[in-house]
């Protein structure tokens, strides 16, 4: 979705999801930067919101099929 993107995430139940997400959106500010330098004059890349949700009794396939749908959507 060009406002959003969904993630299918497993992670080691040591590292709580503010964690996770303040990891990832600064990973990837500073790839997306260095590729496309005029990002650079963006005061910041990505809003400090996000949603996180378990997956419950869905399997992984469940979960990547509803995933993949959205893009249609």
């Amino acid at each position: 979705m060009e406002d959003h993107v969904h993630l299918f995430v497993s992670s080691s139940p040591t590292l709580a999801p503010d964690q996770i997400m303040f990891r990832l959106k600064g990973y990837t500010s500073r790839v997306l930067r260095q590729e496309f330098p005029h990002l650079m004059r963006m005061p910041s890349m990505w809003t400090r919101s996000y949603f996180c949700g378990t997956a419950g009794d869905a399997s992984s396939e469940i979960i990547k099929k509803y995933i993949a749908n959205q893009k249609t959507r």
